[in-house]
């Protein structure tokens, strides 16, 4: 059996050697089932082993066992799998805590909004629930998860839609992209858009045949400045601990155990740290703090490497355009059918202008700081490349990890610059499955849709790539995203983009080994070996042998946040 792993031997002698002995026994042994290391030298083990926290042994059964002692636990894992815990290389834990707890509006197979007759119908039946009353004490009507591209009207919800859900009270959706929302006519009164409100910088208010009032649909920063000026502040009062927990459950229901909050302003990361420092987070919660939220300072208590409660700050987060989905991404070539309103050369448009966003992209290298740039389109990847590069030089990028969240629509010349200076991708792959056939019937077309989260490109050039849920636009759903990895099967079926598709054990990799090189924590995470936490999840089964189309069966059984049980499904 120590032919088939010789290099355990190895492992452990070195981690007792540090230990200075071997005879501390372990706190738990996994046995009998597929233990996944996700190290390349060795990656399946028969047993692993964990002490306080940590694994100290791992490898085959015979030689892990030695480690066994009167109090350990042997768990049996009964055919089963266990990987490293799952890390979250983009999303947003404290919107998906909220999206939790107002009126579910994704369609199937997340929801049941497949037109705008149901979402109206959900939202009349979330408005005299308890969730409502702790949401703003009933005096909103808010929901999540709307997808023009899914209802049978193919189009937004107007004003006029939104009416007949109420008059009286202020009705709130948010799209599933987060970057478009729809408001009725008293939440337009009472934000002050009307006629003559014009279209903010990086945003557009849409409006009827008259070309002057507003239809209630609200895209980029026309949306974002209501929804972070105006309702998120209301529905938050007194619930943000609540949408915390809510957002670390479901987050650790899908077998994450590092978690991100992905936009913070300066005063939701005190929120955090409070948090933090009254031991409320269970999984470790790395927050990244937009510059452009009233405060380019990051605050030394909590930005570095090291966590505090388990939460830390890791940079700056920028976004530089919007949604493919919501024909708000900002492309080179124009979309394949643009929205209502717009001409055949339209194209998106960016959030910030290169006077704008050049300095605070020069600051941050200059002070070591690690960026996540938000880029849909390739236009707006064209502009965070060039911002980088007049920052600083190949090396001295590489040194902070820098890193182009989405993606989706990155050209091959471009992949050869990110290569060069060090950019790491994170592929939305989860797009091929809920928006794949949209972007090859309406957005870009099908040579560019089935090109979209070029993984296979960028493994070509030996990059670095990781595959975020970007919760709450999807679920963060981890056994969605290695589908979508593996098979890149729309919903009609279509796989968009055949030769984009990549193995398991690379689909494996993007949430594990390279999330924990993305976070700079590859010393503590993303692999199974003596030293690292004791970050696990169990599966129902092996993703490495199960066939393509059955991937979606796996189910998370239990998540394990440094040896103590955060999930188990019941």
């Amino acid at each position: 059996m120590n032919g088939r792993f010789p290099w355990l031997v190895v492992l452990a002698a070195t981690f007792q050697a540090s230990c200075g002995h071997a005879a501390e026994a372990a706190d738990a042994i996994y046995s009998g089932g597929h233990i996944i290391t996700v190290v390349d030298k060795a990656p399946l083990a028969e047993a692993i082993a964990v002490k306080a926290g940590k694994i100290v042994a791992v490898g085959a059964k015979a030689e892990v066992m030695k480690f066994k002692g009167e109090s350990t636990k042997l768990i049996d894992l009964d055919g089963k799998a266990l990987l490293p815990g799952f890390i979250d290389s983009h999303g947003h834990m404290i919107a998906v805590g909220l999206q939790r707890s107002v009126a579910n509006l994704l369609p199937p197979p997340d929801g049941t909004c497949d037109s705008i007759d149901a979402v109206s119908a959900t939202l009349k039946q979330w408005a005299g629930s308890e969730a409502a009353k702790r949401i703003g004490g009933a005096r909103v009507i808010i929901g999540f998860g709307y997808d023009d591209a899914q209802l049978k009207e193919r189009r937004h919800p107007t004003r006029h839609d939104l009416d007949k859900v109420s008059l009286d009270q202020p009705v709130v959706l948010i799209h599933q992209s987060g970057h478009l929302g729809a408001i009725n006519t008293k939440a337009l009164r009472i934000v002050g858009i009307n006629a003559s409100t014009p279209n903010p910088h990086g945003g557009v208010i849409r409006r009827e045949e008259d070309g002057k009032t507003p239809n209630g649909v609200l895209e980029e920063t026309a949306w974002l400045k209501v929804l972070m000026g105006s309702v998120l502040p209301f529905v938050s009062r007194g619930n943000m601990d609540y949408f915390m927990e809510k957002g670390q459950d479901a987050c650790a229901s899908f077998g994450y155990t590092t978690v991100q909050e992905g936009r913070a302003s300066a005063e939701e990361v005190a929120s955090l740290g409070e948090a933090a420092m009254s031991g409320r987070f269970r999984l470790d919660v790395v927050a990244y703090q937009d510059p452009f939220a009233g405060n380019a300072e990051l605050d030394p208590r909590w930005h570095g490497p090291d966590y505090k409660g388990r939460f830390r700050v890791g940079g700056f987060k920028v976004n530089l355009d919007g949604s493919p989905s919501g024909k708000t991404a900002w492309l080179t070539k124009p979309y394949k059918v643009p929205p209502p309103g717009q001409g055949e050369q339209y194209r998106g448009y960016p959030t910030f202008t290169d006077g704008v966003l050049f300095p605070v992209i020069r600051q941050a290298v200059a002070k070591k700081i690690q960026i996540l740039a938000h880029c849909n389109g390739d236009a707006a990847s064209d502009q965070y490349i060039a911002a980088l590069k007049q920052a600083g030089e190949p090396d001295q990028l590489k040194s902070i990890r820098p890193v182009m969240i989405h993606a989706q629509t990155v050209r091959e010349d471009q992949l050869d610059e990110m290569s060069r200076m060090g950019i790491i991708p994170l592929f939305f792959s989860m797009h091929t499955y809920y928006w794949g056939d949209w972007h090859r019937d309406e957005t870009l077309g099908k040579e560019r849709a089935y090109r979209i989260s070029p993984a296979v490109s960028a493994m070509k050039r030996n990059m670095l790539w990781t595959s975020p849920h970007d919760a709450p636009v999807a679920l963060p759903d981890s056994i969605r995203i290695l589908s979508s990895c593996v098979t890149r099967k729309s919903r009609s079926g279509d796989i968009i983009g055949p030769d984009q598709r990549v193995s398991m054990a690379d689909a494996i990799k993007a949430l594990t080994a390279n999330a924990a090189w993305q976070y700079g924590e590859e010393a503590r995470k993303g692999t199974l070996e003596p030293g690292k936490l004791a970050d696990l999840v169990i599966l129902s089964a092996n993703p490495l042998t199960i066939p393509p189309d059955n991937i979606m069966d796996l189910k998370v059984v239990e998540t394990i946040k440094e040896g103590r049980t955060v999930h188990k499904s019941r």
